[in-house]
């Protein structure tokens, strides 16, 4: 008779699409029998199975609308390590686990919608453990981010084409047409402002409530220009889409690990990011140098596909390299001395500029760690004043967006 433990999250109904509330529950369960199955609110149903002479193995039914990520932990008081070729799209039918023979401790499944990955809730590292990124990436301070989920992949060309087509004829009649290089790259050269509308159309498009107005009641939905947006006008609760706060952003990036300088450890090659190898920095390993050889064809490097890498263990792709990925924060050097220890959102003064993240294509090894920070500019000073007005305009052909949304 061997001793095992389970713990699952899950999910007994997704929420409306207009308000309603998530029914969450968590199931801890120590079988020390032959096997077991339960269906709890038949949400999911699962199963172990503890022949003695053949690995362990955990079964799970499977809804076709969403993802599962398997974790393990041989105690509680451990991180969870996630177990390889997860996460997995659900098809309706059972996915299954295998593990050694007298594999023992605790095992934790996290659900998502398609398209999205649950970043669970809890403390991390933020920032530059390694002393290589200056003053605007130290100190290292811990971190807690409650838990969200975030798309698996940078918005893409046709993606979000298909959603400034409907916001065109619902409102949003200045979002941009989308660049990049194909269908499947991720879209760039799109401004803070217009990645903001552009969250707010898709939400109301799929019949979301969205994140940003332009009242403190957030009655009135941002849909044009360039208006004074604040944290008292963002509805954080809202289960539309919005940008990641940079908090959020580097945990998810980090995928987990601690004190790495990528999400996959120390060291980068071309074989996993779009990015230009200089071979200045010791932990850039690359055999091939300059701009990644998929990417360059002799007049200009450009994005690849997205999903071209591997993900990183929360199953998230091109969080290094491809386009540059703005977050909600207001870019300060000097915040993270003054940052608050829970859910942190940037400064409250509204700047000029907002923190990006991720590096692009056409970045060095440096500029696409975990804990980079970037000032992007938004447009001038006239905008910060609530004017309709280009104002200044910074180089944007490299940034792009990914989004979230609250669980």
């Amino acid at each position: 008779m061997k001793l095992y433990s389970l713990q699952l999250n899950y999910r007994l109904q997704d929420r409306p699409r207009r308000g309603g509330v998530i029914l969450k529950a968590r199931v801890a369960l120590v079988a020390a029998i032959s096997g077991f199955s339960m269906t709890p609110a038949a949400a999911l149903e699962w199963s172990l199975d503890f022949a003695p002479d053949a690995p362990a193995k955990i079964v799970w039914q499977t809804d076709p609308d969403m993802a599962y990520n398997l974790w393990f932990s041989e105690t509680l008081s451990d991180p969870f390590v996630h177990v390889d070729g997860f996460p997995k799209d659900g098809n309706g039918e059972a996915l299954e686990q295998t593990f050694d023979p007298g594999k023992k401790g605790f095992f934790r499944i996290d659900t998502a919608p398609l398209g999205f990955a649950l970043i669970p809730e809890g403390r991390f590292e933020m920032g530059d453990s390694y002393n290589e990124g200056g003053d605007t990436e130290s100190p290292v301070h811990t971190v807690f981010v409650s838990a969200f989920y975030m798309a698996t992949n940078e918005v893409t060309v046709a993606l979000w084409n298909e959603v400034k087509t409907w916001g065109w004829a619902n409102g949003y009649r200045d979002l941009p047409n989308g660049s990049g290089k194909g269908d499947d790259h991720a879209v760039h050269s799109i401004s803070w402002w217009d990645a903001m509308k552009w969250c707010n159309a898709r939400s109301e498009m799929e019949g979301r409530s969205p994140c940003y107005f332009l009242d403190t009641n957030k009655t009135d939905v941002y849909r044009v220009k360039f208006p004074k947006v604040q944290h008292e006008k963002v509805d954080w609760t809202a289960d539309g889409y919005r940008l990641p706060t940079e908090a959020e952003w580097e945990k998810a990036a980090r995928g987990g690990l601690r004190g790495k300088r990528f999400q996959w450890g120390d060291t980068i090659s071309h074989d996993q990011a779009n990015y230009y190898s200089d071979g200045v920095y010791e932990y850039d390993v690359s055999p091939t140098s300059g701009f990644h050889p998929d990417s360059d064809d002799s007049k200009a490097p450009f994005t690849l596909p997205v999903g071209s890498f591997p993900a990183n263990d929360y199953g998230l792709y091109d969080m290094a390299g491809s386009v540059w990925e703005w977050c909600w924060d207001a870019y300060d050097r000097d915040y993270y001395a003054v940052s608050p220890e829970v859910d942190p959102r940037g400064p409250l003064k509204v700047w000029r500029s907002r923190v990006m993240r991720g590096g692009a294509w056409t970045r060095t090894t440096f500029e696409i760690r975990c804990s980079f920070r970037r000032r992007g500019w938004t447009q001038g000073d006239d905008d910060i004043l609530g004017e309709s007005t280009w104002g200044e305009w910074r180089d944007l052909n490299d940034h792009g967006l990914r989004v979230v949304r609250g669980r």
